[in-house]
């Protein structure tokens, strides 16, 4: 998949089948969409073509309200799309200049100029330019004008994006991992930047990694106690394996053999008497300094929720519990 960000240089596409979306978590949902954009583009010998928004249309157009946590970053979303053999993903810089072009500029001069579509796919109720005049109906008539055809993302399949991006985000507040990767089909995953933490499981025998989140409109699961799967990133790429990500068969960012078993808490640590939100990966069989890397860690299951002990003692009996527990529910997967 190739991705471009600039506007000014896009390539010239074989009869392009396009659509327009922000993507968001690439789920079940989202895929029946890219399955119709491959199947029509298939069918004209085309280039399948994804158009989407960095930063997210709303931060620009609804400057001052509360931020919908995001499912994927941009680069997690370039990693999912790739996975699914598009063949182009086109990133616009959305700002104010953007979105006050109007409907007609907007099908004229950035659809039609920029990517000579052979087919555009967007829902019914797709809509575009200022004030988002724009709409199906208007595109539809440009595209007899102009000699692009136009079709339909069907109703049903638009409802089941909404649905399920809402109850992903709703689940994982809930800390409901099950749910969640269930309806986007992977497993949830996040990135972080290993960072100094204050070193207490080091003296109790559960060292942890201490994440930073570099994008703070990355969705955190609720508070708890998760077992999970980790990699080391370095430089954009995860250490000792060529992908994280699978075949359109199994649409799924896989971990891989080289993957770490551990056990992740975020939560405000109450038993020291904690109030700032963490996240803390302890790695299984790992001794390996990480501090300034990466750590792509994706959450397989919820273990329990968190809880202030009496003391370091009684801690460190339930993390002895935690991590048999956390490790029955990873080797039953193998």
């Amino acid at each position: 998949m190739l991705v471009h960000r600039d506007l000014a240089h896009l390539p010239h596409f074989r009869n392009a089948v396009v659509t327009i979306g922000t993507f968001d978590g690439v789920h079940a949902g989202h895929r029946k969409i890219i399955e119709q954009l491959k199947s029509e583009a298939e069918k004209v010998h085309g280039e399948t073509v994804i158009i989407t928004f960095h930063p997210h249309p709303r931060k620009v157009v609804r400057e001052g309200q509360l931020a919908v946590p995001i499912l994927t970053t941009l680069p997690e979303k370039i990693t999912l799309l790739q996975s699914l053999g598009i063949d182009h993903l086109v990133v616009i810089p959305f700002d104010a200049a953007f979105s006050n072009q109007g409907a007609e500029e907007y099908i004229q001069h950035f659809l039609w100029e920029k990517f000579h579509p052979h087919t555009v796919i967007i829902g019914y109720d797709h809509k575009f330019g200022k004030g988002r005049c724009g709409d199906y109906h208007l595109l539809e008539k440009y595209g007899k004008q102009l000699g692009f055809e136009v079709k339909e993302i069907p109703e049903h399949v638009l409802n089941e994006v909404i649905i399920s991006s809402t109850r992903i985000r709703e689940a994982l507040l809930k800390s409901d991992v099950a749910a969640a990767n269930k309806f986007l089909s992977y497993t949830y995953f996040f990135e972080g930047l290993v960072v100094m933490g204050n070193q207490l499981g080091r003296t109790i025998g559960y060292p942890t990694a201490n994440l930073e989140i570099a994008d703070k409109e990355k969705l955190i699961p609720g508070n708890g106690v998760y077992a999970v799967e980790a990699e080391v990133v370095r430089n954009g790429h995860v250490s000792d394996v060529s992908s994280v990500v699978s075949d359109l068969g199994t649409n799924l960012p896989l971990t891989t053999p080289h993957s770490l078993k551990g056990m992740m808490n975020i939560g405000v640590r109450p038993t020291v008497d904690g109030t700032k939100r963490t996240i803390e990966v302890n790695l299984f069989d790992f001794d390996k300094d990480i501090y300034g890397q990466t750590l792509r860690v994706f959450i397989k299951h919820y273990i329990r929720g968190e809880v202030k002990f009496s003391g370091l003692d009684a801690l460190k009996a339930q993390l002895a519990a935690d991590k048999q527990q956390a490790l029955k529910l990873l080797n039953s997967e193998e």
